[in-house]
């Protein structure tokens, strides 16, 4: 089976966040489950400084760009035994940033990614390649199964290509100007309600959803919650109208990365065979913030998070006071808007030893951070999927988390009678809910026998790539045998 994912980003050519990682990922498992896989993303700066071994294969290849005829440059280099495809057009890619600059998205993002997916299948052709699959990411690569269902339903090496769109966040849709349309060379009928319009704009994200032969998304739950108007952003009503297509698949976790009996950054090792090494990552963390000694015997919870409202920071900065009452230590890394820096600046400050905050991201503290916490919180208002929750398992750190997404799906609720569980959830979004979320938890921690037995259960959950890359396999075989992936 011959398998082409294309992305805008991919570990460990290019990267802004999870879309990176997972493509990565899924196609070093899926290569090592048989599948023939290639991957293709632009070649962007990053990719040209990190001296990557990447050689030109083809030189000039034409692409059509609304009334223009550009060029690119196709080069060719390798992730393992992977090949990895990159589309070169300098004044396309050669930029300090993938999407925009912290002042705000590339002017010309429409014209960089439709160029793109348009190249994806130009240098297909070029190079006479057949896929079985290929499987698109988001709205930067949305427009390649609108392409190929207006114009290669009939071409000798697409009729029988079939096309996968996995949804990272829906909140990220690529909706651009009306006359931005043009840019896709597609029939004027197409943007219509039944096409890509949207609101009177353009919406790639849409285009990928209606065209492509199975949508997928990055949880069983997610999958679901998108069909509502709470999680829909405004695209409820078509995910709901093509559901006979879309399927949820959790994410895995690259455990070569995040594994504390190996993980070189933290201050000791330890299995779940032999959890004493926690204890030293416990102090070395309280040193790290300079925190209360007597936290040693307390609950210390760990946040890494980006600093938006989407990953509940209103909520954490409402709860604070009552959750600091409760004789915790609290630690939080992460970076994102102003006003959440400020406000945890404050806090910070205002409970000096109780609280330690950096605002930052730092990859070794992250792992510390991990390592070093009892409990793991994720008050986020939605979550595709999430992997710091996967990881703190790994770690025997217990996730709080708000029951939505992909936090659904990997978190099994703690009973405390039975000594079962690995986390423990809210179902009410308010103070009140998350609060008692963290009284189970403290209450669970204050029992040594049960909380050493939760550690246990958390450090023996599985969530490899392997697993997740199986999923993806089994439905492309569904797709190529053209059964129903429900």
């Amino acid at each position: 089976m011959k398998v082409l994912i294309a992305s805008s980003e991919v570990v460990p050519f290019a990267k802004t966040g999870g879309l990176a990682d997972v493509c990565g990922a899924l196609a070093k498992e899926l290569s090592k489950l048989g599948a023939e896989v290639s991957l293709c993303l632009p070649l962007y700066r990053s990719v040209l400084e990190g001296n990557f071994e990447i050689e030109p294969i083809l030189e000039d290849l034409l692409i059509e760009l609304g009334h223009y005829k550009l060029t690119a440059d196709i080069y060719k280099g390798h992730l393992g035994n992977i090949d990895v495809f990159f589309v070169r057009k300098d004044e396309f890619y050669d930029r300090t940033y993938l999407y925009g600059t912290p002042k705000g998205d590339y002017f010309d993002n429409a014209q960089r990614f439709i160029f793109f997916s348009k190249a994806v299948i130009s240098l297909s052709k070029a190079l006479n390649i057949k896929w079985d699959i290929i499987h698109c990411n988001d709205w930067q690569t949305a427009i390649i199964p609108v392409i190929l269902k207006i114009f290669y339903t009939d071409h000798p090496l697409f009729k029988d290509t079939k096309t996968v769109f996995t949804i990272h966040n829906l909140g990220y849709q690529g909706v651009f100007p009306k006359d931005s349309f043009s840019l896709t060379s597609l029939p004027p009928h197409l943007f219509s309600i039944d096409g890509l319009e949207f609101w009177g704009n353009m919406n790639l994200l849409k285009g990928g959803i209606i065209f492509s032969d199975l949508i997928t998304t990055v949880s069983p739950t997610y999958a679901k919650e998108i069909q509502t108007e709470g999680f829909g952003f405004g695209l409820d009503g078509v995910l709901k109208a093509h559901a006979h297509k879309l399927i949820g698949i959790l994410n895995g976790v690259d455990y070569s990365e995040w594994d504390p009996e190996r993980d070189t950054y933290i201050a000791a090792n330890y299995s779940r065979g032999d959890i004493s090494g926690k204890s030293r990552c416990k102090k070395d963390l309280l040193d790290e913030f300079h925190l209360h000694t007597r936290l040693a015997e307390r609950p210390l919870i760990g946040m890494i998070t980006r600093l938006a409202t989407q990953k509940g920071i209103d909520l954490l900065i409402d709860a604070i006071d009552e959750i600091i009452e409760k004789e915790v230590g609290l630690v939080i890394l992460g970076k994102g808007e102003k006003r959440y820096e400020d406000a945890l600046r404050s806090i910070s400050s205002r409970f000096k030893g109780k609280i330690g905050i950096r605002i930052d991201f730092d990859n070794g503290l992250a792992h510390r951070i991990e390592a070093g916490s009892d409990m793991f919180l994720i008050p986020s208002l939605y979550e595709p999927c999430g992997l710091n929750q996967m990881y703190s398992l790994k770690y025997g750190t217990l996730p709080i988390v708000y029951n939505t997404g992909g936090l659904a799906d990997s978190i099994i609720e703690v009973d405390e009678d039975k000594g079962k569980g690995t986390g423990f959830k809210f179902y009410n979004y308010s103070k009140s809910g998350l609060c008692e979320a963290i009284d189970k938890a403290i209450r669970c921690f204050s029992n040594k026998g049960l909380w050493q037995r939760l550690i246990i259960q958390a450090m023996s959950c599985d969530f490899s790539w392997e697993r997740s890359a199986k999923e993806y396999l089994k439905i492309y075989q569904m797709l190529l045998s053209s059964k129903s992936p429900q």
